[in-house]
């Protein structure tokens, strides 16, 4: 277009004169400086990067009933960000690779981001990706399970908050003219609901003294399972942005499927998330590039949800073999799609955000009755279960709670497609009705956002009881799921 303009002015010149010519170069220096317009239309921008946060040794590695020390790192953790640009309104995602992280520590990264960057942070989404084989960012010790929002930072919470930062600033300088699209593929074989309501009569005692209709990982092939207490969501939804070039810039995935796990004791690791961005990376054929590729895989509504079929039979695999598998698998099926993607050369972008209050739960009077029963019982006396003791120290430590808690909701539009966050391990039918309940076309959610409060179940979970419903698993209202879903088809209707 350039040229032709040029042409164009040296042709006419003698028709239009000095005066009509010089006006000719100056449009002509606008669009070489202002490419943006040169296309004579809105321009669309974006760029990726990934920050590493690998912790230090020695740090207790959470997620599982006790905490081992990180003595060896199997791979990198990493904090992966993507920010576009639509020449009005810029969007930053973010995927950090540990089990959950502290509001806190995504707030100081917000706040330094927005100062350094003008974002503002109700357009950043910053997400955990579950990994149980990452060190602590929600406190060390006992710190993790109790209420502390204005106690600082400590040095791997401080050192992950500036990482975050810094990415999203170097994503932010590799902006670049990019194209735009997205899509989705079922991936069924890996996904299966973890709680299993069991066969009448059969005894299922919870650590608060009482009896559950629902049994989390009841055990593979058990001979009493009934069927399972929820359904699954096998849909992989992908992002992905292109340089207009065609070169890929980054691919933002996500999968209603829980940690793999299958790690030896004391390792750091990524889990399939990491795996996934590392597979779908060598398919693309992108590992040599400058600026660098960059894929992530954040987790939808899993918190019912994980990769082991109980129905069997039991297969044993060595370390790392089962999430490299489910990573195989998932990028392949997405690759299938990644050709047929509709590429668009510009979207609107779009985000709002509300701070919900929800209600804290607490005991009822016969439940903190045998919490104080429990806790004077001596060790050496055995209980009904084996996890009374730990739950009863855990309902303890949620005194230090406020009655009441603010949480971050956010949702994000790109295009035709909506994004939820929701800072929670969210159970599946939560992600399922909000698919069907939005106003826009296209729609997944991303759990752990912005933040990490326990378990999200449905209030119909919550009758059917289960690990996720205990008391201290999960904190917040019963109705809780109801309020957060109202509120996101509020933020995507103000939206639309």
């Amino acid at each position: 277009m350039k040229k032709i303009l040029s042409k164009e002015c040296m042709l006419r010149s003698k028709d239009i004169g000095l005066y009509g010519f010089a006006i000719c170069l100056v449009f002509l220096s606008y669009l070489i400086f202002n490419p943006v317009h040169a296309q004579g239309d809105k321009s669309f921008m974006a760029g990726a990067y990934k920050s590493n946060i690998t912790p230090k040794l020695g740090g207790p590695i959470i997620g599982g009933w006790n905490s081992p020390p990180a003595d060896y790192i199997h791979d990198e953790l990493f904090a992966r960000s993507i920010v576009m640009d639509d020449g009005e309104n810029k969007l930053v995602m973010v995927t950090v690779d540990n089990v959950g992280v502290d509001q806190k520590v995504f707030d100081v990264a917000k706040q330094r981001i927005e100062e350094a960057t003008g974002i503002p942070a109700s357009h950043i989404l910053i997400a955990s990706t579950h990994t149980h084989s990452a060190t602590s960012a929600r406190g060390v010790g006992e710190k993790g399970r109790e209420w502390h929002p204005d106690e600082p930072l400590d040095d791997y919470q401080s050192f992950m908050a500036s990482r975050i930062s810094d990415g999203v600033q170097i994503a932010l300088g590799n902006l670049e003219p990019a194209r735009i699209g997205w899509g989705s593929v079922d991936v069924p074989q890996h996904v299966f609901n973890r709680r299993w309501k069991m066969k009448p009569g059969i005894p299922t005692p919870n650590p608060l003294g009482g009896n559950d209709i629902a049994v989390m990982n009841p055990g593979v092939g058990n001979p009493n399972l009934l069927e399972p207490a929820g359904p699954t969501d096998p849909e992989v939804s992908y992002l992905s942005i292109q340089a207009t070039d065609g070169r890929p810039l980054a691919l933002f995935a996500n999968y209603s499927l829980h940690y793999v796990g299958g790690v030896p004791t004391g390792h750091v690791s990524a889990d399939y998330f990491g795996m996934f961005a590392d597979k779908i990376q060598e398919l693309l054929g992108a590992d040599r590039q400058n600026p660098g590729f960059v894929a992530m895989m954040s987790n939808g509504t899993s918190g019912d949800i994980n990769n082991i079929n109980f129905r069997g039979p039991r297969v044993s695999r060595p370390p790392y073999e089962k999430m490299k598998l489910v990573a195989d698998d998932v990028a392949k099926a997405v690759m299938k799609g990644y050709h047929d993607i509709n590429y668009l050369d510009w979207v609107p972008l779009d985000a709002k955000q509300a701070q919900l209050n929800l209600k804290v739960r607490r005991p009822s009077p016969e439940l903190a009755k045998f919490v104080e029963e429990v806790n004077a019982r001596p060790e050496t006396v055995e209980g009904r279960h084996r996890l009374e003791k730990t739950y009863a120290k855990r309902i303890k430590q949620m005194e230090t709670f406020p009655d009441d808690i603010d949480v971050i909701i956010q949702a994000f539009k790109i295009g035709d497609l909506g994004i939820g966050a929701i800072p929670f391990e969210t159970f599946v039918e939560i992600g399922l009705e909000l698919k069907e309940r939005s106003p826009l076309d296209d729609h997944f959610t991303i759990g752990l956002a912005n933040g990490l409060y326990g378990y999200l179940p449905t209030p119909e979970q919550h009758k059917l009881g289960g690990y996720e419903t205990w008391l201290s698993t999960n904190r917040v209202e019963e109705v809780a799921s109801d309020k957060i879903i109202a509120q996101l088809l509020d933020l995507f209707n103000d939206l639309k």
